[in-house]
């Protein structure tokens, strides 16, 4: 059997301190009033609203009501806007298409003592007011909507619809504007009046776009051009149907969550974690010798990263909301990821105890180990899989599957973000389990297992 060099164990362990040390610290620099961050650490983890604190509502259309899907999706643009309008960026937005249900989920402002989620709810929920206007303001940002009234062209009541589509003479995306008979005479007027300028279009007090008039539209059509690529113009396609919603989104049911539980809760379980690796870490050396110390470094990098795919470390896994849930998912897969250590440690033993060598045995114990760890961690993977794709956003990669069968029972998906964040992490923590539990342990032991000192079988649970 082939060793493996000696210095594979050095440049594998000094890899898994450098992960860890980004992982929890991050990698930044500064000069002067510039801070530049490369790369975020434990510090900057996006904490979910059961640890922030905030707010978890459903919204939906009166009783009676039968939205279709474009004005549900004009619905959830609105609301997304809304939220961005009032600087709340860590937002959880998902819609029902099958129940006719648009899940928000918001936390409360890190620096917000008086929090008024009645307010919130109502102000998101309230018919959105969309306005075509003649020119652009010089403050571009906001407009109080009762300022220079007369410069407004059409209100969301004279929007039939709008869609984007493909510009057959340019092959570029754009948006259909399909305006009703209110709003056709008065569009002609403000087009001749605007030819060469520009008409704003406004939802709410917030400008989302300000298209330049290139010709008098007398037919109630209109083609809004600009530097779209498709998502853009659908999100702009969005928007002004939004502001033509024939219904105010009613509120099923709200939550508003304590941020002084949640903390609370937050910070006992990472106590609980960090006391919790530390006595299996002694408990692992002490009983398994030098597999019990692998095991530790091992666990370390499995550790790390996991809080290095909530903080976006990895290019393929954006940064993600950890709720308490997700918490308990790390810890599980540390729990799973001592198992199997334990298992490859107890195989090598037994391999020692039947008078094999020492590298035979390591090779033999880590080979016999392997379809038991797989078995049982696998089977975590698969209810990891099922958990983000019942409980996660409904055009997740995990839902797709799950989709056909909720519409088949007239089910939406139940999105409940603190669900969803559990699977994520403990899914996370089941392929890491693999990465280092597996792989790395298996070269560090190998590794040492070149070094005089440590070829004594009492190391590997052999007598003395």
């Amino acid at each position: 059997m082939k060793r493996v060099g000696k210095p594979v164990f050095f440049i594998v362990f000094i890899l898994l301190v450098l992960l860890t040390y980004a992982a929890f610290f991050g990698i930044s620099t500064t000069y002067g009033d510039l801070d530049r961050i490369y790369i975020k650490g434990a510090d900057q983890i996006r904490w979910g609203i059961d640890i922030r604190g905030g707010v978890d509502v459903t919204f939906s259309p009166p009783e009676g009501t039968d939205a279709t899907d474009a004005e549900m999706s004009a619905a959830e643009s609105v609301i997304k806007m809304r939220l961005l309008s009032q600087n709340i960026t860590d937002s959880e937005v998902y819609t029902d298409f099958d129940n006719d249900r648009i899940i928000v989920r918001f936390p409360w402002k890190s620096d917000e003592k008086d929090f008024n989620p009645e307010a919130a709810i109502e102000e998101l929920g309230k018919t959105a007011l969309l306005t075509f206007r003649k020119g652009v303001p010089a403050d571009q940002t906001t407009m109080l909507l009762i300022d220079n009234p007369e410069d407004v062209v059409l209100s969301g009541s004279d929007v039939e619809k709008a869609e984007a589509v493909i510009d057959t003479q340019t092959n570029t995306p754009v948006v259909a504007l399909t305006l009703k008979e209110s709003g056709k005479e008065k569009f002609a007027v403000a087009t001749k009046e605007q030819m060469g300028k520009q008409i704003s279009i406004w939802m709410d007090n917030e400008l989302i776009s300000a298209p330049t008039v290139n010709a008098e539209i007398t037919d109630g059509q209109a083609l809004i051009s600009g530097n779209f690529d498709t998502e853009s113009a659908m999100k702009l396609a969005n928007q002004i149907n939004g502001g033509a919603l024939p219904f105010k989104l009613e509120t099923q049911n709200y939550n508003a969550i304590s941020p002084i539980l949640g903390l609370g809760a937050k910070d006992a379980m990472v106590l609980a974690g960090a006391i919790a690796f530390v006595i299996i870490a002694i408990f692992m050396i002490v009983y398994y010798k030098l597999p019990g110390f692998v095991a530790t470094i091992a666990l370390m990098g499995q550790v790390a990263g996991s809080i290095a795919a909530i903080t976006g470390f990895f290019p393929l896994l954006p940064s993600f909301t950890l709720t308490l849930p997700g918490i308990a998912g790390i810890i599980l897969g540390i729990g799973f990821g001592v198992d199997a250590n334990i298992i490859s440690a107890e195989r090598i033993r037994e391999e020692i105890r039947t008078g094999k060598s020492i590298d035979s045995s390591i090779q033999s114990g880590f080979k016999n180990a392997f379809s038991a760890i797989f078995d049982s961690n696998i089977t975590v993977v698969f209810i990891a899989a099922i958990l983000m794709g019942v409980f996660g956003p409904p055009n997740g990669v995990f839902a797709i599957p799950f989709n056909f069968l909720f519409s088949w029972m007239g089910l939406g998906t139940a999105t409940a973000g603190s669900i969803y964040s559990f699977g994520y992490t403990l899914m996370v923590s089941i392929i890491l389990n693999f990465v280092m539990g597996v792989f790395c342990s298996r070269l560090m032991l190998r590794s040492l297992s070149g070094f005089k000192p440590f070829r004594k079988a009492w190391l590997y649970g052999g007598e003395k």
